[in-house]
């Protein structure tokens, strides 16, 4: 059943960020309140319907050291992203973006899916799943090291206030970002991007 703990994983320390039927736990970016349209609840799952402007939603609770991991699909032509260490004091851009994207659009391998979206790019052979299918993803970090996993393979990691990193993010569009490639305790945050998107069995295991 979706949205649902193991005995194992509830004694492995694992807790849902999503219960299947409500926002709870959950506000819009910089409101204190949850979004009164546009996310729904649909079928045990957490819709984003297209064109409802309803804003980003971050958890009410910080992580510092965790395993993420989540269920997620996408129409054709849609993009979205979970950012991760997000503070609320960066404004538009609150902190890194695991990227989910319909790849067959045509742009650079820093912004397909599984990319720190526009600073490193994924591993070219990654196992994503054909549109309207459901993936999963999953963000660990863990001190300054950081990885996203895709359907079970590794496909990108880095350090955080790494040389390179900073590099790379010198080259982005966060380039003048104060403090972007830091680490800090922060939110979950599930990008609203216009377009359509489906989430289930959102779960968190601290570290």
């Amino acid at each position: 059943m979706p949205n649902q703990l193991t005995v194992a994983e509830k004694k492995a320390g694992w807790k849902l960020l999503f219960d299947g039927k409500s926002l709870a736990g959950w506000r819009n970016y910089k409101k204190p309140s949850p979004p009164q349209h546009g996310w729904v609840i649909e079928n045990g799952c957490l819709k984003l319907e297209p064109n409802s402007h309803a804003g980003d939603i971050i958890t009410l609770e910080k992580f510092n050291d965790y395993d993420l991991q989540w269920d997620w699909k996408i129409p054709a032509k849609s993009n979205n992203g979970v950012k991760y260490l997000v503070s609320e004091e960066r404004g538009n851009s609150p902190g890194p973006e695991y990227q989910m994207i319909d790849d067959a659009i045509e742009i650079p391998a820093k912004r397909q899916t599984a990319s720190l979206y526009d600073i490193l790019p994924p591993k070219n052979a990654k196992p994503l799943k054909p549109v309207d299918q459901w993936n999963h993803s999953r963000i660990l970090v863990r001190g300054n090291h950081v990885e996203h996993w895709l359907n079970g393979a590794k496909v990108l990691e880095y350090e955080l206030g790494s040389a390179k990193l900073n590099a790379a993010i010198g080259q982005s569009k966060f380039k003048d970002v104060k403090n972007f490639g830091e680490k800090i305790e922060g939110h979950i945050l599930l990008t609203e991007h216009n377009d359509e998107a489906w989430f289930r069995n959102i779960k968190i295991r601290e570290l």
